[in-house]
């Protein structure tokens, strides 16, 4: 186990920070960093879970190395194959790194659910619907769903993201893009969570970004493609099928040993966050580790 965190890297090229990634300008691309930062109720730790950010990026290869067909992002993830003037930074940068192409991003969390968990439990609780779909009575928590379903969010610069229905999502972006962006989000989800299955893992939700590249020279619209991460412990909900039984929460792979913690301390959930203890650390990274090693078949060096 690595003894630090990446906390944050610091290249000189214009960059973009966010609760986990650095993303630097290169001019023609972008070089997109996966640090060691940890979030938890829209507020980062102030010390990280080391190897997270290399988890995540192997995650993320993983997936568009499986999912070769579908059209992503991704240029080079060595960094011998990065422009030079990136090359010297190579401490930061190998193992949690992607160079991508740029593309124009919808402004559109694409969620699949197939199981009946958070935010759409409450709502299924409420008024009998997810995201405006309406679902069958007596569903229980963490229920698998009839069909999976498409339940997206629009994109907030701060604070939570918000959920939407297929009609908001339509007037928003016009109703061609978000049917295609439905299609393709459970189109991937499927194969995911079918993979997934084979491997004792439940996907039961996950979220995807996609960009649309540049416009052709004749003026026609850029081809829509996956951007960001994919299928990881921060984008999915991923459950140990051995210990799965509805009507109640799930063990999971990602960091509700952070989220349990947090609940257990005189905090209000504003920043400043506590410091995380070095067993919820150790505990958080195994999980990610787990995960990893589970849906991949390989195991974490």
């Amino acid at each position: 186990m690595a003894d630090d965190a990446l906390l944050q890297s610091d290249l000189p090229f214009p960059v973009r920070r966010g609760k986990v990634r650095d993303v630097y300008d290169l001019g023609g691309e972008l070089l997109i960093v996966a640090t060691d930062r940890n979030s938890a109720f829209d507020c980062v730790m102030p010390n990280g879970i080391p190897d997270k950010g290399r988890v995540l990026t192997a995650l993320s290869l993983f997936w568009f190395g499986l999912f070769a067909d579908v059209e992503n992002h991704l240029i080079a993830s060595e960094v011998a194959d990065y422009p030079a003037a990136v090359r010297p930074f190579a401490d930061q940068l190998r193992g949690r790194s992607m160079l991508v192409r740029k593309a124009e991003v919808v402004p559109i969390e694409c969620v699949a659910r197939g199981y009946l968990a958070g935010s759409g439990w409450a709502e299924y609780r409420a008024s009998g619907t997810v995201c405006g779909v309406p679902l069958p009575p007596g569903l229980r928590q963490c229920d698998r769903l009839p069909v999976p379903i498409f339940t997206p969010a629009t994109k907030e610069e701060s604070g939570h993201d918000v959920n939407v229905d297929f009609a908001e999502t339509a007037r928003r972006v016009g109703e061609p893009l978000a049917a295609e962006l439905r299609d393709r989000t459970l189109s991937i989800y499927a194969r995911a969570a079918e993979h997934g299955r084979g491997r004792g893992v439940i996907l039961a939700d996950t979220k995807f970004e996609f960009g649309r590249l540049p416009a052709a020279p004749d003026g026609t619209a850029g081809r829509l493609i996956l951007v960001d991460e994919i299928l990881t412990p921060d984008s999915s909900r991923f459950w140990p099928a051995d210990g799965y039984a509805p009507g109640r929460d799930q063990a999971s792979f990602d960091k509700q040993y952070v989220r349990n913690w947090l609940e257990r301390q005189p905090w209000d959930k504003a920043p400043p966050a506590p410091a995380l203890p070095p067993d919820v650390v150790a505990g958080t990274r195994a999980k990610y580790v787990e995960a990893y090693e589970k849906l991949t078949g390989r195991t974490w060096a």
